[in-house]
């Protein structure tokens, strides 16, 4: 299926590794040209060049931190008017609420609540104005069923999410989407360290008890980040118009529930 989205202009941050490359290189194959964040300098610069290579569309890397004032702005300067906004951000730690502070929390907040809610700030009008834009918010699964050691994105993300319900659609008019994916498990360094911390706080072999979790997905295993970025190309394409306010799990059944 052709997206019907070449030449249109996507800013996916987050996106030297992991589901934002995932996102990032989706779209870059649809023939989108891409501004790409991280703060990782070299990092970034790879993935911005290997993108290139695979997809033939300009791919501009911008390295900062999109949780800052002065990150976004980088970002916005590089591509001022974008058809496409993926909002992304590491998530916050795991633990117990009891151990993080009200500095904890502001970090967290800002990082997946804030951040992506002044990008979209930034960015609706103009899409409004052209009848035409794609926004979508990477959160997490744990938006619809949360996770115990998952408090501070519980918590900040379902913010986001109660904020983009509202505004999704008193937008949708205009032909701008905005739309949530929710990640379960995926085969990420995020992952991967999440569940070494959870393996050593349990007393047990990573490689055993990452198996475990595996065997807990009712697929058999961990998604593919490439799984995850076609999702988002589809819903950042012309033939998505009609999909508004979503929260689509990507997450192989492993939340348990009938909506």
């Amino acid at each position: 299926m052709d997206y019907a989205i070449r030449g249109r202009k996507a800013i996916v941050c987050a996106s030297s590794q992991g589901l934002g490359k995932a996102c990032a290189r989706a779209l870059a194959l649809e023939g989108v040209d891409l501004v790409l964040n991280a703060r990782t300098r070299d990092v970034l610069e790879a993935t911005a060049e290997e993108i290139r290579r695979e997809a033939g569309v300009t791919v501009t890397p911008v390295a900062c931190d999109i949780t800052t004032p002065e990150g976004r702005a980088a970002v916005l300067a590089a591509c001022p008017q974008p058809d496409i906004l993926v909002n992304n951000a590491g998530g916050p730690p795991i633990g117990d609420f009891r151990d993080w502070d009200e500095r904890v929390w502001q970090q967290a907040v800002n990082a997946n609540m804030i951040t992506p809610i002044m990008l979209i700030r930034a960015t609706v009008d103009g899409m409004i104005a052209r009848r035409w834009g794609r926004i979508v918010n990477v959160t997490s699964r744990s938006v619809k069923a949360p996770l115990p050691d998952l408090g501070l994105s519980n918590g900040a993300r379902a913010g986001l999410t109660g904020f983009v319900a509202g505004l999704a659609r008193q937008v949708a008019k205009h032909n701008v989407t905005i739309n949530n994916l929710l990640p379960g498990p995926f085969e990420t360094a995020r992952t991967v360290d999440g569940l070494r911390k959870r393996s050593a706080k349990a007393g047990q072999d990573f490689e055993t008890f990452a198996a475990a979790r595996r065997a807990e997905v009712p697929a058999g295993r961990f998604g593919d980040p490439d799984e995850f970025g076609r999702a988002c190309a589809f819903l950042c394409s012309a033939h998505a118009g009609f999909i508004v306010g979503h929260n689509l799990l990507i997450d192989g059944g492993a939340v348990n529930a009938t909506l």
